[in-house]
């Protein structure tokens, strides 16, 4: 009895054993993988970008970071979420992050006053003129004595071409029309309520309106931009980096750019990734995220070269740059 027991002892014993090397042997054989996957990750220089958590740049980027065409092009994207436009310039200008989307004139501006932006194409779209559907407003003769919601405020770019546009013939909108500044949402609610009769507002608003119904465009602002002899696919949004982050991580932010040209050309070729951010974009129905969609599609800018960085001059000198104090070419960011 005796002789039996210390045999089944024996034997469970070594049972154990074997299991517990076995054990061991796949713990060893995993770690160095897991390590050098880890190092590898670790080895990736990182790109800190501050984006409004439903804004329209947010939507490439969660595509981008999804497809992993940051970790394809050898760097790691960090989206850092704000609330609001100012607080995603506080935290660019601060240095917290490493860059931010902002508009053409805004980046002039701060040129102007000292700090040097690189320029990265984000968009095209400027925004539209809506009116109700039964409005007889077709052109900017039309505007006479009519009230206008303006989204921007009074130094948006949409304004200003609006009213450089008129001006060439012969009216003065400021003048002869009654101008409402307010944001976005409350000119779309003040539209379908007839207490403004017109409303120039940004892209993705202009879209969602369309989408819901019930107003059309009276005209375009790229439109607009022909009438001045300028291209109409001019990219008037960008992601701006420090200059001097950017000299120090020219190599990063090339590596940047392609990874937004491969999103940009993926969701350009193939709709059906659009599924997965709709979330992001709080369209209310299949219209309106269509429209959404649509309008993304059409303002995305085709590579900067000599002749489109010489039209964004003008641009910018015919909404008041001074042209000795334009920005310099080497800040818009051409692709690789």
């Amino acid at each position: 009895m005796m002789s039996a027991l210390w045999f089944l002892t024996r034997l469970l014993a070594r049972a154990f054993g074997a299991a517990r090397r076995c054990a061991l042997a796949v713990l060893l054989a995993t770690v160095p993988l897991f390590t050098l996957a880890q190092s590898e990750s670790q080895a990736l220089p990182a790109l800190t970008l501050s984006v409004l958590q439903f804004g329209t740049p947010h939507w490439e980027l969660d595509h981008l970071k999804r497809q992993r065409l940051d970790q394809a092009n050898g760097f790691e994207l960090k989206v850092r979420l704000v609330a609001d436009l100012p607080a995603s310039r506080l935290a660019l200008s601060s240095g917290s992050v490493d860059g931010a989307v902002s508009d053409l004139l805004w980046a002039q501006a701060r040129y102007e006053a000292g700090t040097a932006y690189r320029y990265v194409p984000f968009s095209s779209q400027i925004g539209e003129v809506l009116v109700n559907d039964g409005s007889d407003i077709r052109t900017l003769a039309d505007l006479r004595g009519k009230r206008i919601g303006v989204a921007g405020g009074p130094d948006g770019l949409g304004w200003l071409l609006l009213q450089r546009v008129a001006a060439r013939q012969g009216i003065e909108l400021a003048r002869e029309a009654t101008v409402q500044y307010a944001a976005p949402p409350l000119l779309s609610q003040a539209l379908r309520r007839g207490q403004v009769d017109a409303l120039l507002t940004f892209w993705h608003f202009s879209a969602r309106l369309r989408g819901e119904g019930g107003v059309r465009t009276a005209f375009g602002l790229a439109d607009l931009l022909s009438t001045l002899d300028l291209d109409p696919d001019l990219p008037v949004l960008g992601y701006l980096f420090a200059e001097t982050w950017a000299i120090e991580h020219g190599d990063l932010l090339q590596r940047f750019t392609s990874a937004l040209r491969q999103t940009k050309d993926q969701l350009a070729a193939e709709p059906d990734h659009w599924q997965a951010i709709r979330p992001l974009m709080r369209a209310g129905d299949e219209a309106a995220f269509a429209a959404l969609r649509d309008s993304f599609v059409e303002g995305i800018p085709q590579p900067l070269d000599e002749t489109r960085i010489a039209a964004l001059h003008r641009l910018l000198v015919l909404t008041g740059a001074e042209p000795a104090e334009l920005m310099p070419a080497t800040l818009f960011q051409g692709e690789p």
